[in-house]
C-alpha cells in the first residue's frame, strides 16, 4: 500500500520524504490556507521535493471553472492530480478531465455508490473519507470493503485512496482489506513507526552494550 502525507507543509514533506516510505501528498484548501503564503508558492515547493503524486484541489463549484482550474493544474508539474469533488458538476468535470488524460482524485467521497460512479467516470483515484464517517457513527472502513469489492466485481482500475484517517488502525485496517493507499497527516504517520516495546528494546540494547569491555584506542 502506497502512503501519502495529507498536508501543504514542506517541511514536514521533505522529513517524511527522506525516510523512504513517502510516496505522495495530498493537499486541500484548508491545508494551504494553513500555511499563510501563495498556493502557487506551496504547491511549486512541493512539487520541487520530487513527490511522484501530488493531489491538489479545485475550489470551483461548477463544470466550466472546474475544467479551468483542472487544466492550470496540470499543466503546472507532471506529479499533478487535480481533485474534483463528488458533485454533479464534479462527475461531468472528471470524465471530461480524464478522457483528455489528465489525472482525477475524486475527493469527499461518503458512499459506496458515490465511488462506483467515481469509476465509472475515469477517476485515477477515489478518496473515501472515513474518519468523518466514524465521526457520524458509520464505519468508515466498511465503507473501504464495499468499494474494493466492486471494484474487484467489475475490474476497475480506479485506485483507493483512503483519506481522512485518524489513527494507525485506520492505516491498519485499510491495509487489510486492499485499499491502494492511505493519506494521514504527519501525527498519524509518524505513530506508523513506533512502538514501546521498540523503545525499551532499544534501551535495554544501549544500556547492556555500556557494560561491554572496549578495547582502548590510541597509539604508543
Amino acid at each position: 500500500m502506497k502512503l501519502f502525507l495529507d498536508t501543504a507543509s514542506v517541511s514536514e514533506i521533505r522529513q517524511m520524504w527522506a525516510t523512504g516510505i513517502l510516496d505522495g501528498v495530498t493537499t486541500n484548501p484548508s491545508l494551504v490556507a494553513k500555511e499563510g503564503r501563495p498556493f502557487e508558492t506551496v504547491l511549486r515547493e512541493i512539487c520541487e521535493v520530487g513527490i511522484p503524486s501530488v493531489s491538489a484541489e479545485v475550489t470551483a463549484t461548477e463544470v466550466d471553472g472546474m475544467l479551468a482550474e483542472g487544466h492550470r493544474l496540470a499543466k503546472f508539474h507532471p506529479a499533478i492530480y487535480v481533485k474534483i469533488p463528488m458533485t454533479v458538476a464534479g462527475l461531468e468535470a472528471t470524465k471530461r478531465l480524464s478522457s483528455e488524460g489528465i489525472r482525477v482524485n475524486m475527493t469527499l467521497v461518503f458512499s459506496a455508490n458515490q465511488a462506483l460512479l467515481a469509476a465509472k467516470v475515469g477517476a485515477s483515484y477515489v478518496s473515501p473519507f472515513i474518519g468523518r464517517l466514524d465521526d457520524q457513527s458509520q464505519d468508515g472502513i466498511e465503507l473501504v470493503r464495499d468499494i474494493r469489492t466492486i471494484y474487484g466485481q467489475y475490474g476497475f482500475k480506479t485506485e483507493i485512496l483512503v483519506a481522512s484517517v485518524r489513527h494507525p488502525v485506520h492505516v491498519l485496517e485499510a491495509a487489510k482489506l486492499g485499499a491502494d493507499i492511505a493519506t494521514m497527516p504527519m501525527a498519524v504517520m509518524e505513530k506508523l513507526v513506533q512502538h514501546p516495546l521498540t523503545d525499551l528494546g532499544l534501551a535495554k540494547f544501549l544500556k547492556d552494550w555500556q557494560k561491554v569491555p572496549h578495547e582502548k584506542s590510541g597509539g604508543a
